[in-house]
């Protein structure tokens, strides 16, 4: 059976393509932190919306890889009443055209992009997460 990390692409992943690429980094996620983001949900899509781009003063859709949406972990209060879930979205068109751009590798980009969303609902510095990914490289 291919995973779909092995999947060699002869054209641009689809939507389902980088969402089944992204279920499969979220499970090589250390232990550690992936329980404790279990609730967390991935949604894919092909940009960021009007919205998150005025909020982020992007000069280009293109500029943003993926954004973290709610309270940080340690943020939260048992007392708060929740507003709404924790989400990673990964933005599709500019996944594909880093990608394109920088010949990485397409599984450890996610990763990487997921990882970092991730440490956001933890509160992790931009630090913190080179430093988790690099010990739990796989």
């Amino acid at each position: 059976m291919t995973r779909a990390m092995d999947t060699v692409y002869t054209t641009a992943p689809s939507l389902a393509d980088i969402e089944a690429l992204a279920k499969e980094a979220f499970a090589t996620i250390p232990d550690r932190l992936r329980r404790h983001a279990a609730g967390v949900v991935i949604h894919v899509v092909e940009f960021p919306d009007e919205a998150t781009e005025q909020d982020m003063a992007l000069e280009s859709p293109f500029d943003l890889l993926g954004l973290y949406r709610g309270t940080p972990v340690g943020l939260k209060s048992v007392g708060d009443a929740p507003n709404d879930v924790d989400r990673v979205f990964l933005y599709r068109r500019p996944l594909l055209d880093y990608w394109c751009e920088s010949g990485e590798d397409l599984r450890h980009l996610i990763r990487h992009v997921l990882i970092h969303e991730i440490g956001h609902h933890f509160g992790f510095s931009d630090a913190d997460m080179e430093r988790i990914e690099a010990e739990e490289a796989f």
